[in-house]
């Protein structure tokens, strides 16, 4: 019996991982499937937690996640592939004349795009880190 106890335990520390890496919507989408289930309410311990989130790391993480609008931040381009990274800025930045993607590019960390939804920054990020750059998204 007591080594079913230490599985259980190990299954027990497994799901709590797991349980650790679930966005907010996942985690309120797993309150709601859990009080179906079992015909209960949980709304005095959600409220509690999250009172208590933003007093811990986690609070974070959350909020992260609900940004709408991100910049696209250059951060560096290896000398043998600034040809490609100036090619992808200009691809990336409609409009931009070839100096002055060239001065971007070597003027960096620079932001190339700013105030861009998520999908927007995600393909600028793919194509500038496919031309060989580093990029960050803020």
């Amino acid at each position: 019996m007591t080594t079913k106890l230490k599985g259980s335990m190990a299954d027990i520390a497994g799901l709590v991982e797991q349980l650790g890496k679930l966005t907010v919507i996942e985690t309120a989408d797993l309150v709601k499937q859990l009080e179906n289930a079992w015909g209960v309410s949980a709304a005095a311990p959600v409220a509690v937690a999250a009172a208590s989130a933003p007093a811990s790391g986690a609070g974070a993480a959350p909020a992260a996640e609900a940004k709408t609008t991100f910049d696209v931040i250059l951060a560096s381009a290896p000398a043998d592939k600034k040809i490609a990274v100036i090619k992808a800025v200009r691809e990336v930045k409609a409009g931009l004349g070839l100096a002055e993607a060239k001065k971007l590019v070597e003027e960096a960390p620079k932001p190339v795009l700013e105030g861009a939804n998520k999908a927007e920054s995600e393909a600028a990020k793919k194509k500038l880190e496919d031309a060989g750059a580093k990029v960050e998204l803020k």
